[in-house]
């Protein structure tokens, strides 16, 4: 890999923040830390360092539930290594801040999965599921009788997948 100019730093902070999130994430995700919430790096910018690091080899794709996600390899994790005195310091400072404070939201975005639709009797259904990388760890399909109801559900999801998992798991397991 060729180093030079504002297209190698680009790609030095996507493996940066690659690793300092240690899981699979989405582009939504990335694009959301990358070029949303924070302005290291325009869209397009972004978006031309994902692909030259998944061209390079530095990153993986891997698709699970129509959803791609992306992972440091190892020969990316060495290269960051090596160059890792590159990022400036305090972009790596804010960068390791930003995710420490935000990894949870940003994971439970991707793995906390929620939709609706409306039926043709006048009722909703739910479609709330708990996905990780690899697989679905956890799928529930509620029948609601308004819009209102489907909307709360949705939002309460995100807080509470986790505790509802455990609840499920604990009665049926134990």
């Amino acid at each position: 890999m060729e180093l030079s100019g504002t297209s190698t730093l680009n790609k030095l902070v996507l493996l940066f923040v690659f690793d300092k999130m240690d899981v699979p994430i989405t582009e939504n995700t990335i694009m959301e830390m990358c070029t949303y919430s924070n302005n290291w790096f325009t869209y397009m910018d972004c978006k031309q360092a994902l692909a030259q690091l998944l061209e390079t080899g530095f990153i993986y794709q891997s698709t699970h539930e129509q959803n791609i996600y992306f992972s440091i390899t190892p020969d990316g994790r060495m290269c960051l290594a090596n160059f890792y005195m590159r990022i400036p310091t305090s972009l790596r400072t804010e960068i390791t801040e930003y995710i420490k404070e935000n990894r949870m939201t940003f994971r439970r975005k991707q793995e906390y999965f929620r939709t609706y639709n409306k039926n043709a009797d006048g009722t909703y259904t739910v479609q709330l599921k708990i996905i990780d990388p690899v697989s679905t760890t956890l799928e529930i399909k509620l029948n609601v009788a308004n819009r209102h109801t489907a909307k709360t559900v949705l939002n309460k999801w995100e807080e509470k997948a986790a505790q509802v998992y455990y609840a499920l798991y604990e009665m049926l397991i134990d």
